[in-house]
């Protein structure tokens, strides 16, 4: 009516502008029409081809649980709603077969598909199979780079390739780590190229790193991320030019978002196809000025994005048409498996890069570098469940999974979740972060059952196959590192003896003494020959008392009712892939019984000094700690000590209002702590073992510690709670300060598996301005970092994931726990302030953890730190029983091994995977632990015969498989894309095993080599008792 009106006087119009005149007589010719948007567009040779990706990057927990992401609850903390974005996503793509769109994490995916009807999933597969919906990455989540085993890193990708060849025959092509912090070698070389992919995206490097290589055109490079494979193990890495969203120039189009839209409607106001064109090629030919080839690609999506799948693309398709249709650019939609192919097909020379991208930083004063130790506990619980599992796969595999019951499912999930880059990370919520302990909690208690009742079998009958319900009843200790074990905390009277099951999940036989508390000192142990074990008894000192008490309430909600008063330490021998059972009772005569630790308080003048050390390895103290360490054997000499300090943690009220927190490592000012002398330094000395307890201030104990058998320091800290009441947050690192020359250099392990040279001060790929000079040198440790001068090695192995580094010359640093009062503005939202709740009261969380040290002469540390690398990460696995008289070894075995009683695995060859699979095939993996001229015996060609491995099983077909097992090995290595590399650093020739021989059944394996294989046994397995 009102239009009727202005016609009807159009005397109003001379009183218009002249364009609104104009648009007003548009209006009156304009037609409304249907618009079929064409999006059928491929690539064009000779245009600048801009590939559109649709993604969502859906976090498995952060500042939600993952269940709370996946049903969309919690919403007052963020909107996000995982189980919305896949529903949405069927109907939108259905709607043009043109339209793609990228999944990743299967940990959200595998939740939604269980709940899908058949006829859902029978289109689900036409997309996949139809290249509209790609699986990407394909692990349960996107794990880190920094914090994470390579073990870890393996277990969970396999756990999710797996399945989308199962169900979809599908095997992704492409590593999609768009949002961890910084990037590893192993990620490259091990998580890349090993498991088939084409090519590596991500985009979180060094800010100063990037700007250099947007100068350069370096933002796409090949990644050599491993001196022992070299070229056989390259990857094509292209870095995002800014993060992992959209363009700049206003390209978000979720519901509630802001940019301005594509708006082709002639009849309503705010037409803007021109405008939003040129926006479009604006963005393209700014990103295409850094880019090599004529292919760029736009990530179109970002965190929890999709809920409503059709606003996106409906802006997509018109923008798709409207750019094609001006002609200056070529947009289509595509996936990162396109964009490879396209960049593989210009035929570029690219550069190399290697080493990693560690630390990352994205301002002046913000490195990333306190995530490496953030919840030191979390980290701990990940690491112990982590070897757990290894374990109790190898004891499923035994066992054979005999129809129902407990199986390690649920803990695989538990730990390839906690695998997340904002879960073993520490940046994750506090809720969240009990939320992954839970679920690896109740992950443990299932496994923890499958273990106890296969160690009764294994132990109870020589016809294993036989065992459904076993009588004998295993009690294991998962709180064992608090002091607490019930288990072992029992009355030895009336002739009932404890029995100690220790099992080995090594491949080779180990030697090591195990510690359990107890509550008499009048013991003595036998071995399973009934040979009486030399033992040992310590004090529990009060430290761990309190510790023990607070903490088991805190966890189990119980007060404990017994407190054991002792440890008892004794020395085990354990064949590989076996186990040994030990007893242990009340001493009947006085001379057979455990040496009680003599103590000799250290205190008084300076001049007061004692020797360590019942072995070749001597220390001497004085007052005030550590002050020389030899080894007798090596010859090894040197001064050397140990320190505590903290680092203040800004709290971002300065110009730069970066503020110290989960992420962030902003250091303001690092404070000496110095030995407050409450209690004074003592000495436990024994036959089995010496132990220095230092009081160092009312928050840090420390227990040094050697043995007789071992030539390295074992030190156990217990830090915490870190005092806050000053309002200062306090990064607690401990130092260890030796003469030696070191030149500023230092080497840290790539994810518990190769060794990185670093530099202080210096990146080799740029001219670095470092302006924090100590979060800037931190890097991640997983295995060990060392450091050597012409005549010996330093070399600090860890139990968990922290962050060090080398400032000084000579020295080494870790970072042990934080507790910080700010938040530090990288979206967590919380300071990172960890409290324990015991009956109303909370105080800081205290953490207990182990580092070992050894010195060697220079060119022999890297057996050490290998070899009891692996003991660190695979520890023994304890069980206990009990007896009351009688003879266990006359209804048990006592002493049991997998293998050919004559064999083991070779020193440089580790078993990281056996593991029974649903089809009844076994999948088996095989390590090489030392880098091309790491050492001189052991950086060699390594064999494992797998006839002597599996002596009471024939192995009837193996094959060869791609690392995550999803594909063959031989039909990846063709279809793998080989890239050209500009100017390549010259490099030995890489040494690989060769094929199987299925006659002799022989493994090679070279140099940092990982060999996977499906195998078929053709009969059951009997157990035979080991005959040593």
């Amino acid at each position: 009516m009102a239009m009727a009106m202005a016609i009807a006087t159009p005397s109003r119009l001379r009183h218009l502008p002249f364009f609104l005149l104009l648009l007003f007589v548009f209006f009156l010719v304009a037609e409304p029409k249907y618009i079929a948007y064409n999006t059928s567009q491929g690539i064009v040779p000779g245009k600048l081809n801009v590939h559109l990706v649709p993604h969502t990057h859906d976090d498995v927990g952060w500042l939600k649980t993952i269940d709370q992401y996946y049903v969309g609850s919690n919403n007052s903390i963020q909107g996000a709603c995982v189980q919305n974005v896949l529903d949405s996503l069927v109907p939108a793509l259905l709607k043009d077969k043109n339209r793609k769109f990228i999944y990743v994490e299967q940990a959200f995916f595998q939740r939604w598909w269980r709940q899908q009807s058949d006829a859902v999933k029978k289109v689900v597969k036409e997309l996949v199979d139809s290249g509209q919906l790609e699986f990407i990455n394909g692990g349960m989540c996107m794990h880190d780079e920094a914090t994470v085993h390579y073990i870890d890193m393996i277990d969970q990708t396999t756990l999710g390739h797996r399945f989308l060849k199962e169900e979809f025959g599908q095997i992704p092509r492409i590593g999609w780590q768009i949002d961890p912090f910084g990037h590893s070698a192993v990620q490259a070389y091990l998580l890349g190229a090993e498991v088939g992919f084409d090519a590596f995206y991500f985009f979180r490097m060094d800010y100063q790193d990037k700007e250099k290589r947007k100068e350069l055109k370096k933002l796409e490079v090949v990644w050599r991320g491993s001196r022992s494979l070299g070229s056989s193990a390259d990857i094509f890495s292209g870095i995002f030019p800014k993060n992992y969203e959209p363009p700049p120039g206003g390209f978000y189009f979720e519901v509630d978002d802001t940019s301005p839209l594509l708006q082709d409607d002639p009849l309503l106001f705010d037409y803007n196809v021109e405008e939003r064109v040129n926006d479009f090629v604006a963005a393209a030919v700014s990103q295409a000025n850094i880019t090599r080839t004529n292919h760029i690609m736009f990530t179109m999506g970002t965190d929890f994005k999709y809920q409503y799948a059709e606003t996106w693309f409906r802006q997509m398709d018109k923008f798709i048409h409207y750019v094609n249709k001006d002609g200056r650019v070529n947009a289509l939609y595509s996936t990162p498996s396109i964009y490879t192919d396209a960049k593989y097909a210009a035929n570029e020379s690219w550069p190399i890069k290697t080493d990693d991208f560690f630390p990352y930083a994205d301002k002046p004063n913000a490195y990333w570098t306190g995530y490496f130790t953030s919840r030191p506990a979390l980290k701990g619980y990940v690491r112990l469940m982590s070897a757990y599992y290894l374990a109790a796969r190898q004891l499923e595999f035994l066992k054979e999974k005999i129809g129902s019951g407990p199986t390690t499912a649920s803990l695989a999930e538990a730990l390839a979740v906690a695998q997340h880059h904002d879960a073993v990370t520490g940046t994750e919520k506090q809720h969240v972060a009990n939320d992954y302990a839970k679920r690896l909690s109740i992950g443990y208690v299932e496994a923890e059952k499958l273990v106890e009742s296969t160690l009764a079998c294994l132990t109870e009958s020589v016809n294993k196959s036989a065992c459904v319900n076993p009588s004998t009843q295993f009690g294991q200790c998962p709180l064992l590192n608090i002091s607490y074990c019930p288990s072992s905390e029992i009355e030895l009277s009336g002739g009932k003896s404890l029995v100690v099951l220790v099992y080995n999940s090594l491949g080779w036989k180990r030697e090591d003494v195990i510690r359990i508390p107890v509550i008499s000192e009048s013991l003595v142990v036998h071995d399973s020959e009934g040979r009486e074990v030399e033992s040992q008894i310590l004090p529990l000192v009060k430290a761990s008392i309190n510790m023990r008490s607070q903490y088991v309430k805190a966890y189990l909600g119980i007060s404990p009712s017994i407190a054991p008063k002792f440890w008892l330490a004794f020395p085990v021998s354990v064949p590989p892939f076996g186990f040994n059972t030990y007893f242990v009772s009340s001493a009947k005569q006085p001379g057979s019984v455990s040496a009680i630790s003599t103590l000799y308080p250290l205190k008084g003048s300076k001049s007061n000094n004692i020797e360590v050390g019942q072995g070749h390895l001597k220390l001497l103290y004085d007052v005030h700690g550590v002050s020389h360490y030899f080894d007798r054997r090596s010859l090894v000499n040197m001064n050397v000590k140990q320190t505590y300090s903290f680092y203040a943690g800004d709290n971002g009220s300065g110009a730069d209002p970066q503020a110290s927190g989960a992420y962030i490592f902003r250091p303001n000012g690092t404070f000496p702590i110095k030995s407050e002398r409450q209690e004074p330094l003592t000495i436990m000395q024994g036959p089995i073992l010496d132990e220095v307890h230092q009081q160092i201030n009312p928050w840090i104990y420390q227990i040094t510690r050697t043995y007789k058998g071992k030539e390295h320091i074992e030190t156990e800290f217990i830090v915490g709670p870190i005092p806050v009441e000053d309002g200062i947050g306090k990064e607690v690192a401990t130092q260890i300060t030796t003469t030696m020359g070191t030149n500023k250099t230092f080497y840290t392990d790539s994810n518990g598996r190769d060794f990185i040279k670093r530099i202080r001060d210096y990146r080799s790929d740029w001219d670095i301005q470092v302006n924090q000079p100590a979060a800037g040198n931190y890097y991640p440790i997983n295995l060990g970092i060392y450091i050597k001068d012409n005549s010996t090695e330093l070399s600090i192995l860890v139990d968990r994931s922290v962050g060090g580094t080398s400032l000084l010359d000579g020295q080494v640093e870790l970072m042990l726990h934080r507790r910080l009062l700010y938040d530090d503005g990288r979206g967590v939202g919380e300071a990172l302030n960890e409290t324990v709740c015991v009956d109303g009261t909370c105080a800081g969380l205290i953490i207990q953890g182990k580092y070992y040290l050894k010195l060697d002469p220079i060119g022999e540390g890297a057996r050490w730190r290998r070899s009891f690398g692996q003991e660190i990460y695979s520890p023994l696995l304890i069980a206990f029983s009990e007896q009351d008289g009688g003879n266990w070894a006359s209804s048990h075995i006592s002493k049991f091994s997998a293998m050919d009683p004559s064999y083991s695995l070779p020193d440089n060859v580790a078993l990281i995977t056996l593991q029974a699979l649903e089809d009844g095939s076994v999948l088996l993996r095989l390590a090489h632990l030392y880098e091309v001229g790491e050492d001189k015996d052991f950086s060699q060609m390594a064999t494992v015969e797998l006839k002597k491995m599996f002596p009471d099983k024939k192995i009837s077909k193996i094959t060869e498989m791609s690392l995550s097992a999803n594909q063959e090995r031989t039909a990846m290595e063709k279809k793998r894309l080989k890239w050209k590399v500009e100017d390549s650093p010259g490099s030995e020739a890489t040494v690989r095993g060769g094929p199987v021989d299925p006659s002799k059944l022989i493994v090679e394996l070279g140099p940092m080599e990982i060999r996977t294989f499906i195998i078929k046994f053709n009969y059951i397995f009997f157990l035979k008792k080991f005959d040593p």
